[in-house]
């Protein structure tokens, strides 16, 4: 078998991505805000919201000392917000600890919240051009495919391994080129459908290529039925045109983040209602779904529109009432922010 790291080098000079906004400057506060980003993200998606990050966030040190309420608002609308807590609270412990700097150590990396295998990788060899692997799904698909390993990537003895071979084709030098190579290759060229085989670099040894399993690898992950739960989500607009909106708690769906407050049926929905206004009538919208990685979430949403708000609930730190122009700068769960645009003009 040809050594595969100077065929991706040369294939990814002519052909790879080299113009991505955290490559210029390529800094490991850069780096490693990318990978975060990048988890089950595309790079389409990420790049305005990384470039209004760290336009608003230049470095680890402003992101240690902005609020989270600053930092959820910067990642409204990637979703798995649990990313981002984990991304400031890393911050706040390297500015303790490394002196404002991410470390050049892989244990110390390790160590900082959020922080795995492949992102502490990614930093080490893009970063600080040390010899370290990584294993993102692209990454997953081209090793799996090129070395014809059946079963989930997901599963320990498959993702061992592909951290094996991950580990032996990595180069001693031009790492931050090769990482970004086995990541351009699975998404330009190896991709998950229809990939472009003739373009491949590595297809003359290609298992999965001489074997016609190129459709079949890597191995899905095993069916399951998604469960579906149900809420009532209570848009109350006060009749000088405010929402009130609920902290969420920092366990559970979108840990932190301001959103709407919730009922398990209409009838307790104008009980929690009652509790924030003086109600008159409400609307029922149609419903919709939102999918989690492990449900599905039926969203019942009930608009009250221009109540009287109670002016002792207004002080609770959990619950408070905003204007439809302040909306923008809180950190709102994606399917929160739809509905209340999509409410902006209705009236019961």
């Amino acid at each position: 078998m040809k050594a595969v790291a100077p065929r991706l080098l040369d294939w990814q000079r002519e052909h790879g991505r080299n113009d991505l906004p955290w490559q210029h400057p390529r800094s490991a506060y850069r780096v490693w805000l990318s990978e975060i980003m990048l988890q089950q993200t595309q790079v389409a998606t990420v790049i305005p919201y990384f470039q209004r990050f760290v336009e608003a966030l230049p470095d680890l040190s402003a992101l240690a000392s902005a609020s989270e309420d600053e930092v959820l608002a910067l990642w409204s609308g990637l979703g798995y917000y649990r990313r981002a807590r984990f991304l400031h609270a890393a911050a706040k412990q390297a500015a303790a600890l490394h002196g404002g700097e991410l470390p050049a150590d892989f244990d110390a990396l390790l160590a900082l919240p959020g922080i795995g295998r492949s992102t502490a990788g990614a930093i080490l060899a893009q970063a600080y051009g040390l010899p370290y692997p990584i294993m993102d799904g692209n990454v997953k698909r081209v090793l799996a495919r090129y070395h014809g390993i059946i079963g989930y990537p997901g599963l320990g003895p498959i993702e061992k391994q592909l951290w094996l071979h991950a580990e032996q084709h990595m180069p001693r030098s031009e790492t931050a080129r090769y990482t970004q190579a086995i990541m351009d290759l699975g998404a330009m060229v190896c991709r998950r459908s229809q990939p472009d085989c003739p373009a491949c670099p590595l297809q003359s040894d290609c298992v999965a290529y001489r074997d016609g399993l190129t459709d079949s690898l890597p191995s899905p992950r095993p069916a399951k039925t998604l469960p579906t739960r149900q809420t009532v989500m209570m848009v109350i607009r006060d009749h000088h045109h405010r929402y009130l909106l609920e902290r969420r708690p920092v366990d559970g769906i979108w840990p932190g983040l301001w959103s709407l407050p919730e009922a398990s049926d209409p009838g307790a929905a104008w009980q929690v209602a009652g509790r924030y206004a003086r109600l008159d009538d409400a609307l029922a919208l149609d419903s919709f779904d939102h999918i989690f990685s492990h449900y599905r979430l039926r969203i019942e949403p009930l608009l009250f529109a221009g109540v009287r708000a109670i002016p002792a609930v207004a002080e609770h730190s959990q619950h408070r009432w905003y204007p439809h122009d302040e909306l923008l700068r809180l950190g709102l769960p994606a399917p929160v922010r739809q509905l209340l645009q999509r409410c902006k003009d209705l009236t019961p």
